[in-house]
């Protein structure tokens, strides 16, 4: 009994202490935003100069209206950093009704003026021109730290207070996304031949007209993942507003898929993706096919696509790209699951009554990822987040060092799934694909 109860709490201390691999540490919140006004509250008022020397009042400027306060100055390098960030918010954002406060913490107004014209900050911009510790601004919002930004609802209330750009930008997104997620182009549910047997498949693909094509983007989930979710959501609903069609399948032994998960290999994964490949490329409306990989299913996608040759694949987009997993075999130690790689179980216990099988950790254990993606020379992006514990960033960095044409975005404190943001992760990989299969 007492060897029983051990046993049981080594597995639930492993399990999770696997699962937290997967969350990023507490965000910058926790420790710049905790003086900032709190959620529900009303906002104070405040009465500024604005840069044309008129007085801006925020409880009459911000009546009725969503308001979002960005706290920053022109001396201060994150701020200047986030201003990208900023300017695409105000881009996505005043046409649905939320207007922009600038709030300076600037005492030079002509170093505040010029930071102004020469970043293009094209909304209201105020200042009491003092230091921020001697700001009564920033003593009535508890503002130490800059870039801060306070969003208020139309009735004046404090919606969120945060100094991440792009918690306020999902926060943003999330208020003003429809209710439901609309209908975009067709959807049609298939099948396709696997490794294993039957893989679960889903094409999205947008309005066309008789003989007219498309590129198709083939979308590959991660290690233990499946087709559904917000993350391929958004990419493929993007793509389909752009009249690009999209093929969400389940690896073998995932989701829907036939086949079982202690099987599943990454070659066999490739092999799963040979098969999907061979079956887009055949239908008579795709003209061209690129791919899009999350974590293990990057690696896939990138194996994939040196495997093939160069006409073959228009473009191959990856988000935090899994190349960790060999590593990890070597190390004998896989999502928290320990075992001796050079005499490796016929199976290993993972969170979630998974099994690993032996001939995952074999394969991987000498898998020639780097050296098979390299053969790919045709366009490439890479997203990765900093804040990701289950693939570090640095594995990113080494495919774009790989492909020296590619693209690489470096998302700060951005988790494995980019749950901080995954609305901007997503956009990122779209404007990619749109960009470079619709030119």
């Amino acid at each position: 009994m007492k060897k029983t109860t051990l046993i049981l709490m080594l597995f639930v201390a492993w399990s999770q202490l696997a699962l937290a691999q997967w969350a990023a540490p507490a965000d910058a919140d926790a420790k710049y935003a905790k003086d900032l006004v709190a959620a529900g509250s009303v906002a104070p008022d405040f009465k500024m100069k604005a840069l044309d020397g008129k007085t801006v009042k925020l409880s009459k400027l911000a009546k009725g209206r969503w308001t979002l306060i960005d706290f920053w100055a022109s001396w201060c390098p994150d701020c200047r950093k986030d201003i990208p960030n900023v300017k695409r918010m105000l881009s996505d954002f005043a046409p649905k009704g939320v207007q922009f406060v600038g709030v300076s913490f600037d005492t030079d107004a002509d170093a505040w003026k010029a930071a102004v014209e020469k970043y293009g900050l094209d909304y209201t911009q105020v200042s009491e021109l003092k230091k921020m510790r001697e700001s009564d601004v920033a003593q009535t919002f508890g503002v130490k730290w800059i870039p801060s930004m306070v969003l208020l609802n139309p009735e004046g209330k404090v919606v969120l207070s945060t100094v991440l750009s792009d918690k306020m930008e999902k926060t943003l997104t999330e208020t003003f996304a429809p209710r439901e997620r609309p209908e975009i182009g067709t959807r049609e549910t298939l099948t396709i031949d696997g490794s294993k047997g039957k893989l679960a498949a889903v094409i999205q693909k947008p309005a066309l007209q008789q003989g007219q094509c498309c590129p198709m983007v083939m979308l590959c989930h991660g290690f233990g993942g499946s087709k559904e979710g917000q993350m391929f959501d958004l990419i493929a609903d993007s793509l389909c507003q752009h009249g690009i069609a999209s093929i969400r399948f389940d690896f073998n032994g995932h989701g829907q898929s036939e086949g079982e998960f202690v099987d599943m290999t990454v070659p066999n994964e490739i092999e799963d993706a040979q098969k999907v490949f061979e079956y887009v490329r055949d239908l008579r409306y795709v003209d061209g096919v690129a791919l899009v990989g999350h974590s293990q299913g990057g690696v896939v996608a990138s194996m994939l696509a040196g495997q093939l040759s160069a006409d073959d694949i228009a473009a191959v987009a990856l988000m935090a790209p899994a190349a960790v997993l060999r590593d990890d075999a070597i190390r004998g130690n896989t999502m928290g699951a320990t075992y001796n790689p050079l005499d490796a179980p016929e199976y290993v216990e993972l969170y979630g009554g998974r099994k690993l099988g032996r001939n995952y950790i074999t394969s991987a254990f000498r898998l020639p990822i780097y050296e098979t993606a390299a053969k790919y020379t045709g366009p490439a992006l890479i997203v990765h987040g900093t804040a990701d514990r289950v693939v570090p960033y640095t594995y990113g960095i080494r495919y774009h060092q790989l492909w020296k044409d590619s693209e690489y975005v470096e998302l700060d404190d951005h988790d494995h799934g980019f749950s901080q943001n995954v609305y901007r992760a997503t956009r990122v990989v779209s404007d990619f694909l749109i960009k470079t299969l619709k030119k």
